[in-house]
């Protein structure tokens, strides 16, 4: 249940400053759009500006005094000081302490640690280590010697084959697949033959794995996924990938096998790369993007074949006037030939 505060006490906690009335009561957090009387909502995108003037929002978040009817927390991150006072008011999702249910199976061989929190159906198999202060929802598989940090979430149905290795504060969502066999075949006379897949899935600390996702293991060179970052429903990484430290990757995401991905980049909806390339730290892929190359670090890429962001806008850009330009190009074609036809 959220609690209440002032303008004042939430721009202290966020390290902020009030313009307007600090002693307004915020109940509740919301969007610029949808907001009313009693809430505070925040401007973290410049294409929302034109609504800080009709927004009925008590307060607003921003990162530098505007125009607007409502007071103001001034602070140099809104967007962050938003999830704080989200944080502050509501909380996290919370998980209903179960203690270790009697319709799990636990191998004796397995160890669980202090305060965890074990529900119906869930399978820990012989030489599985499981850290302390878990919660594993109904139906979790965790397989033979694998072994999961502190204080993770593994939610309803969530597999983690043998031998893969969580880190501490890891978070999977529903029906996520850990240490799956990598997509390896070897084609001969026509017939595809599996290759063993015997390296390892390993997810460090601070992860958070989305819904539906496939996270295979490696056919020789383990899979890792870099501590912090943040991967959306329905990602698949392939067999021997590394991603790096801090990277977000959103839904519908594909990442081929042995391909290398540095730190802090950002991979938007339906982009996928080919196998066996590396990309840079803090690269930017856009949405629906297909890399085929190496990519340098900092880069910002668009498109299929991904190619650098501001020459691929101004080529898609072209896409619309083509079937004018191919008007003309035919009548300057014809009107060459008459010119060369009374030449002749």
């Amino acid at each position: 249940m959220q609690q209440v505060k002032t303008l004042k006490e939430l721009a202290e906690f966020v390290g902020g400053k009030v313009s307007g009335d600090g002693s307004i009561r915020i109940s509740s957090v919301t969007t610029l759009e949808n907001a009313s009387e009693g809430d505070i909502t925040f401007l973290a995108n410049k294409k929302y500006e034109n609504q800080l003037l009709t927004t009925k929002a008590s307060a607003i978040i921003v990162g530098k005094k505007v125009k607007s009817g409502a007071s103001l927390i001034i602070c140099d991150d809104p967007y962050f000081a938003f999830r704080e006072i989200v944080v502050l008011m509501y909380g996290q999702r919370k998980h209903k302490k179960t203690g270790i249910s009697k319709k799990a199976f636990i191998a004796e061989t397995a160890v669980i640690g202090k305060g965890c929190d074990i529900h119906n159906f869930v399978t820990i198999c012989d030489g599985a280590k499981i850290g302390k202060g878990c919660m594993l929802y109904p139906g979790v598989f965790v397989g033979e010697n694998t072994i999961i940090g502190d204080k993770c979430i593994l939610y309803p149905n969530v597999v983690v084959f043998d031998e893969c290795v969580i880190g501490n504060r890891v978070i999977i969502q529903a029906n996520a697949i850990i240490g799956e066999d990598g997509y390896g075949f070897a084609t001969h006379q026509g017939e595809h033959h599996k290759i063993p897949q015997i390296g390892r899935a390993v997810i460090e600390d601070d992860v958070e794995i989305g819904a539906g996702c496939g996270i295979e293991r490696g056919t020789l060179d383990d899979t890792v996924i870099g501590k912090g970052t943040k991967i959306g429903d329905m990602v698949a990484i392939g067999h021997g990938a590394k991603i790096g430290v801090g990277c977000l990757i959103v839904p519908f995401v594909g990442i081929a096998g042995s391909t290398t991905v540095g730190d802090y980049c950002v991979f938007g909806g339906q982009s996928g790369t080919v196998g066996h390339i590396k990309i840079g730290n803090r690269v930017r892929v856009g949405a629906q993007s297909g890399v085929i190359n190496d990519v340098a670090d900092g880069k910002d890429i668009f498109g299929s074949p991904a190619i650098d962001s501001d020459i691929a806008r101004r080529a898609y850009a072209l896409i619309a006037a083509l079937p004018e330009m191919y008007k003309k190009i035919k009548k300057l074609e014809k009107k060459l030939k008459k010119a060369t036809d009374k030449t002749c």
